[in-house]
């Protein structure tokens, strides 16, 4: 993928940051009228027939046989792994706690880009590991004392856990398909298998397919699954994986401010003491030292553009 002029990055990030925090409190809200893993299954595959529109004119580029498996990795990392994780653990926490944790998903990708896609590491990105981990751990202290849900917790590192691996795979792979059909594959494949796991463990009875519940799946289903994960990968796709995902830590702010205003949940000091770690760690892992910036300003005077 080539690379994207800054303004258009920039429009793209904004857009993102604030579809994505919106999305935590709709979701908590749509979980009091759908089973959790019905929901999961229903958004992305929605989300996933919708992008057939789109998808379909290029069906010269899917290339189903060679590439089925790449499709099905990146489904289960994105997909089923960090949706499924995902609806379940917002039945144990406040919407936003739970982004709070997921998104320590930008520093893990920070870790696993530079293990797998040899981008560079250096000291205070190491430094900024350190501290996003300690925000996780200040935040997570409640649920050692039973103010916080355990299980929430580890849910939402799980969550976290499959959408830095997915991002990073995405990234390595990209060069080997095409971005349309894989937004779309991978959301029709998890989609499929999650409602399939939702229709045998849960009820579809157990929906009630009022107009908020209505409203708030179509909102989900369109802006923060089908475009979001098409923007989110293009922007991947465009610049390096470790920076890129580092601008994500505005979405748990977004979610935690429309949490207090729709769903009037608490913020309280230690949810923000492990907030500011968390955004100290993924502004130092995102900053690079002078030499390396240097270098990349040197490439952009030859190679225009990008992230």
């Amino acid at each position: 993928m080539g690379k994207l002029p800054r303004t258009r990055t920039a429009l793209l990030l904004v857009f993102l940051v604030i579809i994505w925090g919106v999305n935590w409190p709709l979701s908590k809200l749509a979980l009091s009228y759908t089973p959790p893993v019905l929901f999961s299954g229903l958004r992305t595959l929605l989300g996933g027939l919708l992008l057939l529109f789109v998808a379909i004119p290029r069906y010269s580029k899917l290339h189903l046989k060679q590439t089925w498996h790449l499709y099905a990795i990146s489904s289960l990392l994105n997909i089923v792994l960090y949706y499924g994780l995902q609806t379940i653990g917002l039945n144990y926490l406040p919407s936003g706690l739970f982004s709070v944790i997921v998104f320590l998903q930008p520093v893990l990708v920070g870790l696993f880009a530079w293990l797998w896609l040899g981008e560079a590491m250096f000291a205070l990105k190491i430094v900024g590991l350190i501290l996003g981990f300690a925000g996780v751990a200040v935040i997570s202290a409640g649920g050692l004392t039973g103010e916080i849900s355990s299980t929430g917790i580890l849910l939402a590192l799980g969550s976290a856990l499959s959408w830095a691996l997915g991002t990073v795979y995405v990234k390595r792979i990209g060069e080997r398909v095409d971005s349309i059909w894989l937004v779309t594959a991978q959301l029709i494949m998890g989609g499929l298998l999650m409602t399939g796991l939702g229709t045998a463990a849960e009820s579809w009875s157990s929906i009630e397919w009022n107009l908020t519940f209505v409203l708030c799946l179509s909102f989900i289903s369109v802006f923060v699954i089908a475009i979001g994960w098409l923007i989110f990968f293009a922007l991947i796709g465009a610049g390096e994986a470790s920076r890129v995902a580092s601008f994500t830590f505005l979405i748990p702010v977004i979610a935690i401010a429309f949490g207090m205003i729709i769903l009037d949940e608490p913020f309280t000091l230690t949810l923000f003491g492990g907030l500011v770690l968390i955004i100290i760690s993924i502004f130092f892992v995102n900053r690079k030292p002078k030499s390396l910036a240097a270098l990349g300003s040197r490439q952009a005077a030859v190679e225009p553009g990008g992230v």
